[in-house]
């Protein structure tokens, strides 16, 4: 009955997340006041229990990134990489997708994707705004890129670093069996968006005047500060890439970067503390604890055990429920708490299979499934949730239907394709 009680409270809090009658944040907060009352979530299950409670590691990843970009715009980055796009991009807009669609896709690999959109989407937004037209299709492609992206390395996208803690995964291993897919995949999405946006990106900018004339090293405001900062930013990445020989946590290696960025550049705190993404954090927070609740009360065990019965011992009958209903649970609860949640479930899949590590398909398919899921809604990763976050502080608010009926278009293609990969690689 708990059980029944707990989705029913999550089902109400989903709704009025996607429906926009509250604020998200409220109805997530509302969402955690109930599991509250069902006894679901107390203060040592939310703040102090890593598998129902608030993941400190994304918040305190997220929170010393953002740090770091604030400290990045005051030295004019962002306007440098704006005209640099623009005189690049010049009057196509469909150009300009492919550029920003190509800086994500090299970033998002080297970085994890949720720091690439804290970097990539200011910039986006500031070249939209000069050439006035609509942000709506740069926004997507942003997002998309960075989650077919997010499918590259181990460090890219958060839930492959749940996974290969778990599955003994390593850098190499992503390389290997993820990077073939993304890049595949990265292909069929820039056709795909072409095809979705073809109205706005076949239109002209109107105001050709604003392309005249640009010079992006005048927007350089401090070139000494701007060294010292890409340097930290530099050793920062290095620090990602090397986290398990360095046996720090991303979140470290972030607060780590965060403070020296801010004492090289002798930033005051409110400077950069202004741009730090406070309602995508409470957000994240209260996401957690629901879905939390959800754990609790037994619900996505009680899924995952279907799902593993349902296998019957069969990898591809086992690769297919992962992949797909990843797609579909993902979606729904952001795919980090969802990975956290079903990954000692898939472990125990993988234990009743032949193979382990990164010979069983059945990891492959978890991975791709919860990496591809975070296109489909607006909150199904935590890519999505900071675009959207800074596009509507800075005035271009996307709802969240707006950007779900072009994600469910690109989540369903990735995963038939997904599934292609996933057939012929370890079953045909």
């Amino acid at each position: 009955m708990i059980a029944y009680a707990a989705a029913a409270v999550f089902l109400i809090s989903y709704a009025l997340i996607a429906t926009e009658k509250v604020h998200k944040i409220a109805a997530a907060l509302g969402g955690v006041a109930g599991m509250v009352l069902l006894g679901q979530v107390d203060a040592h299950s939310a703040f102090f229990n890593e598998h129902t409670g608030i993941d400190w590691n994304v918040l305190f990843l997220l929170f010393g990134m953002m740090i770091v970009v604030s400290v990045l715009r005051h030295t004019g980055l962002f306007d440098f990489l704006a005209l640099w796009i623009m005189r690049r991009a010049g009057d196509h807009p469909a150009r300009l997708m492919y550029l920003l669609m190509a800086v994500t896709a090299v970033a998002s690999p080297i970085l994890d994707n949720v720091t690439t959109m804290l970097l990539v989407t200011p910039v986006a937004l500031d070249v939209c705004d000069r050439l006035r037209i609509s942000a709506l299709p740069h926004l997507v492609a942003l997002i998309c890129t960075a989650n077919v992206g997010g499918l590259t390395t181990m460090i890219a996208d958060p839930p492959n670093i749940i996974i290969a803690s778990r599955a003994g995964l390593d850098f190499d291993d992503f390389l290997i069996h993820s990077l073939p897919l993304s890049l595949i995949l990265l292909v069929i999405l820039a056709g795909l968006l072409r095809l979705m946006f073809r109205k706005q990106l076949n239109v002209r900018v109107a105001d050709e005047h604003v392309l005249v004339d640009i010079l992006p090293r005048t927007a350089i405001t401090d070139t000494a500060m701007l060294v010292r900062c890409l340097v930290v930013l530099g050793l920062t990445i290095a620090a990602f890439a090397l986290h398990p020989i360095l046996s720090l946590e991303p979140s470290i290696i972030a607060l780590m970067g965060a403070g020296a960025i801010v004492v090289v550049s002798k930033t005051k705190p409110e400077q950069f503390l202004v741009d730090v993404e406070w309602a995508t954090l409470a957000f994240f927070a209260a996401l957690f604890m629901l879905v939390g609740g959800l754990v609790h009360a037994g619900v996505l065990d009680n899924v995952g055990r279907l799902a593993a019965n349902a296998m019957g011992g069969d990898e591809m009958v086992g690769a297919a429920w992962l992949l797909g209903g990843s797609a579909i649970f993902g979606a729904l609860v952001d795919n980090i708490p969802y990975t956290t949640a079903l990954t000692p479930v898939v472990e125990q899949m993988v234990a009743a299979t032949p193979h382990s590590g990164a010979h069983s398909p059945l990891w492959w398919a978890f991975v791709f499934g919860a990496d591809l899921s975070g296109n489909t809604t607006a909150v199904a990763a935590g890519a999505n949730v900071v675009v959207l976050g800074v596009a509507a502080r800075r005035g271009t608010p996307i709802s969240f239907w707006q950007f779900t009926r072009y994600g469910l278009i690109v989540t369903a293609v990735s995963i038939v394709v997904a599934w292609g990969y996933v057939w012929l690689r370890y079953f045909a």
